[in-house]
């Protein structure tokens, strides 16, 4: 009979659950992990059809924390794993129904003609900018105009933080969501300064310059494959409800599946749930839920549509990662991903691959309009950005309701609540990306520290 040094349950399929669970498993611990759903992975989901790989979810992983190459490597992914094309750095934004190539260096920035010349001298005294400690957080856009202006917010911040968070500038916490910004300014107080020299730090640090962009031959699916198979037959429970988390000597987990109530003890428990999950959880006494407040971080709708078309339908050489497009060029689509650029594998033999993605905060409405309709929307942008004719030879529709957890203004908050629980109720981790960061990387590296916290301190 095997022995475990500890009983653990892991609540939640996505990501940082399997992450959490595999490496509470190597570490000799009883795991038991409980998706509410009938699969894992949670937002990552890998279809492949006809030659066509698509990503309903995030399309790539960022290789810029050390556990996502500890993972890649322990998991034996090596072979499978595949880099973004060179050609995919770079990116465009649109500017009056034209493609321009995002500027990647100060010479770019003032050569660009993404910009105005007025915009591109306040770009140059940006560099002058002294170092400055901010007493009380303020939102990313009110941190871009300080330093930029309202110019380069509109045409480029304001797209990017559309593309990453499909949020808005407005709201978001430049220390939630960029701390690393914030923490440019007290240091160096141009952020154009402490762009350059976090990038000159990395590189004689680690002898590169960027992070990479990586997935895997069949896709991101690959990586909870791969974790899910690594755990005791057994570990997983699908279709598993969470109804309660009662604490004390030992946690009692109370679930359910269908018409059927369960309760199971264990030593200590992980919860990398969505923020409304965590906010509906009774902990503690029955109708003690202590983190109702997280109810309110915001996840705004969002569409995608992958698009595959024959290559001569496509005017644009397709030259890079994709275009973000600003919301005062009054397009349906906050973006296109050029997925078979990026990636080789995505697409048949003399087609091409586009992800067009749709809503977010600032357009809520469009993400959620039937398939067809917004197929039809987006058409138009299609053919003026890119002069893409015709009907697409393959579709695939992706909606999701509740998207990314939105960093608004106040979210430390939430934060503070996820702490002050976990002190009132030891044996209790919280994480995930409702607090731990929102992209793949952040989330494994959440799941990790979840798993050291519980080694540590349970």
């Amino acid at each position: 009979m095997a022995y475990f040094r500890r009983s653990i349950a892991v609540l939640g399929g996505g990501i940082t659950g399997l992450t959490a669970a595999y490496r509470l498993t190597t570490l000799g611990h009883r795991v038991r992990l409980f998706e509410a759903s009938a699969r894992i992975g949670g937002v990552i989901r890998t279809e492949i059809a006809n030659g066509w790989l698509v990503e309903a979810g995030p399309n790539s992983l960022r290789d810029d924390t050390p556990e996502v190459g500890t993972l890649v490597h322990e998991l034996g992914l090596g072979g499978e794993r595949i880099e973004s094309s060179p050609a995919a750095q770079k990116r465009y934004l649109a500017r009056d129904g034209k493609l321009v190539a995002a500027p990647l260096s100060l010479p770019g920035l003032v050569l660009s003609p993404l910009f105005s010349t007025p915009a591109k001298l306040r770009i140059l005294a940006e560099l002058c900018c002294r170092p400055k400690v901010r007493p009380q957080d303020i939102s990313m856009a009110e941190l871009v105009r300080a330093h930029f202006g309202a110019e380069v917010l509109d045409r480029a911040v304001q797209p990017f933080v559309s593309g990453i968070w499909a949020g808005d500038a407005a709201k978001l916490s430049a220390r939630s969501a960029f701390p690393k910004l914030l923490g440019m300014e007290e240091t160096h107080g141009s952020l154009i300064r402490g762009q350059m020299a976090t990038v000159r730090a990395r590189r004689d640090r680690e002898g590169v310059g960027i992070a990479k962009t990586i997935s895997f031959r069949r896709g991101l699916q690959t990586l909870c494959w791969s974790l899910t198979s690594r755990l005791p037959e057994g570990t997983i429970v699908l279709n598993a409800a969470i109804e309660s988390l009662t604490g004390g000597d030992r946690w009692q987990v109370g679930w359910r599946r269908g018409d059927e109530v369960h309760g199971e003890t264990f030593d200590a428990v992980v919860a990398p749930l969505p923020a409304a999950s965590l906010a509906r959880m009774q902990i503690g006494a029955p109708d003690e839920r202590p983190l109702a407040a997280l109810a309110a971080i915001e996840h705004p709708p969002l569409a995608s549509l992958f698009l595959g078309y024959r290559r001569e339908q496509v005017a644009h050489a397709l030259d890079g990662c994709g275009v973000l497009v600003p919301a005062s060029e009054r397009r349906s689509v906050l973006g296109i991903l050029f997925s078979s650029s990026v990636f080789a594998g995505r697409a048949p033999a003399g087609s091409v691959a586009l992800t067009v993605f749709a809503g977010g905060a600032l357009q809520p409405e469009i993400a959620r309009r039937p398939a067809a309709e917004l197929l039809e929307s987006v058409r138009a942008d299609l053919r003026d950005l890119l002069g893409a004719t015709g009907d697409p030879a393959f579709v695939r529709h992706a909606f999701w309701p509740q998207a990314i957890p939105q960093y608004n203004l106040g979210h430390q908050l939430h934060r503070d609540a996820v702490a002050s629980c976990e002190k009132a109720h030891p044996g209790l981790f919280i994480g995930g990306p409702a607090v731990d960061g929102i992209s793949l990387s952040q989330c494994i590296a959440s799941g990790c520290k979840l798993a050291g916290r519980v080694e540590r301190e349970s």
